[in-house]
């Protein structure tokens, strides 16, 4: 054979080598395939020891009873599948959902001055705990002083000059019954004297606004809270609308906690908190999850959800007596959403999801699984609740669903497993289970059609 020649032909030399290869390995490893899984077509019954000429000539014999129970259609080459099996149960069940969340104030406050002057004093220490109405620093009074006694006098004036028109409207009214008056004059007093009372009251005003801007010279604190540390010295001045706040105060007794949950746990804590909302209960962790920081409540719920992120926030209330969580810290949160004294149980697993919507394969009594539909309520970890399609103490497949269909014959792991594995060294199966001895297919005693193992 020339050079070239063998060249082109090389290629399909070794394609053909690797299809034999193949076909070996198929012959030699897979057992035959039959929709009885009995051996090829026409061999469906045992043959009797000795071959066809031996006892019996070739009659049928019934088929043992180590076959696949109830009948069902298995899976590739004949045999069932393998799945593991769980039960429905009947438990209380505690849903937990965990978040991060960050500790907020429930007020803030930039103290700032109400009035213009010299910061005079300081009398609050960074840090201190402080209550309302608390004087944390002073502003030079002597203007407002001042300005006050200039009001207390306008007011003494107008108040001498309103009793002086009163006294001559008086003294006019007497005149005018005499007819000793023009009426006239008498209206011309009667205005005079609510003129008196307009500038009175207009000087009262300035007095009690001047009352009000010596008070202001006295910084106090708006709430109860913790002070921040000092932003404007002694001596600075300090103005109404100035960007710089003398300092900073938190209120830290009680805090809360800001936290996001995904919306499909929206209806499961809004129906709580409508229903039970002291057990809405909220726990604190620390980073570590480890340490219970503080224990608290569902306060409110955000009137809108967050398209960006599918979630919607909450504020849960602490009262923080021991000062465990701090303003803008990040914990961990623990919701105790929701409490079921009784649900049926099934591991999260064995549900299944399609167009028509969720189900579960059960296994009957011949251990041929079954789809069956079923209403899904709370999930919790590897927990689902199921309300409406299962019974208690049902068995349902957990492992293997993928590769099931209805009314499918199945092997349980832990019960049928360890029927097929005892035959893999070349002993022959009968009946569906595998026979010790036997390795022929003439008049040693092995049955024909029954599965082979592999060749020698």
């Amino acid at each position: 054979m020339s050079r070239p020649l063998l060249k082109t032909l090389r290629p399909w030399l070794i394609l053909l080598i690797v299809l034999a290869a193949v076909a070996y390995a198929l012959w030699k490893y897979v057992p035959l395939n039959s929709s009885a899984n009995q051996g090829p077509p026409g061999m469906g019954q045992s043959m009797p020891p000795g071959g066809p000429g031996g006892p019996g000539g070739g009659a049928s014999r019934p088929r043992p009873s180590g076959g696949f129970p109830g009948g069902g259609h298995r899976g590739m080459f004949g045999e069932s599948m393998l799945v593991s099996v769980g039960q429905v149960v009947q438990a209380p069940l505690t849903v937990q959902l965990d978040a991060v969340g960050t500790v907020t104030s429930l007020n803030t406050v930039n103290v700032t001055a109400r009035v213009e002057g010299q910061l005079s004093r300081i009398l609050f220490t960074e840090g201190q705990e402080v209550k309302q109405g608390d004087v944390l620093a002073e502003i030079d009074p002597r203007p407002y002083q001042a300005a006050l006694k200039q009001a207390e006098g306008v007011v003494s004036q107008y108040r001498a000059q309103l009793k002086n028109a009163e006294i001559d409207l008086a003294r006019y009214q007497e005149l005018k019954d005499e007819d000793s008056i023009a009426v006239q004059t008498l209206d011309t007093q009667a205005a005079l004297v609510r003129q008196y009372q307009g500038n009175l009251d207009n000087a009262l005003g300035q007095l009690e606004a001047a009352k009000l801007n010596l008070e202001f010279t006295q910084v106090r604190a708006p709430i109860s809270g913790r002070i921040g540390l000092r932003q404007v010295d002694v001596g600075n001045q300090v103005a109404v609308n100035a960007t710089t706040p003398i300092t900073v105060l938190t209120q830290t007794r009680p805090i809360s906690v800001v936290f996001s949950l995904p919306e499909q746990q929206l209806s499961t804590v809004r129906r709580q908190l409508k229903q039970n909302p002291d057990k809405l209960v909220v726990e604190a962790l620390d980073r570590q999850r480890q340490v219970r920081l503080a224990m608290g409540k569902v306060a409110s719920i955000d009137n809108q959800i967050d398209v960006t992120t599918g979630t919607f926030k909450l504020r849960a209330r602490f009262d923080n007596g021991d000062d465990s969580l701090y303003p803008n810290q990040f914990v961990n949160v623990r919701l105790h959403a929701a409490e079921v004294a009784k649900a049926l149980l099934i591991p999260s697993g064995a549900l299944q999801r399609d167009d028509q919507g969720t189900y579960v394969y059960v296994i009957g009594a011949e251990k041929t699984v079954a789809k069956q539909r079923v209403t899904v309520g709370i999930s919790q970890a590897e927990q689902v609740e199921i309300r409406q399609g299962l019974n208690a103490g049902q068995r349902i497949v957990i492992d293997g669903v993928d590769r099931l269909s209805d009314g499918m014959t199945v092997r349980v792991a832990g019960e049928d497993d360890a029927q097929p594995a005892a035959g893999r060294g070349g002993e022959g199966r009968q009946g569906g289970a595998w026979q010790q001895g036997g390795q022929g297919r003439g008049g040693d005693g092995a049955s024909m059609g029954q599965g082979r193992g592999p060749r020698s």
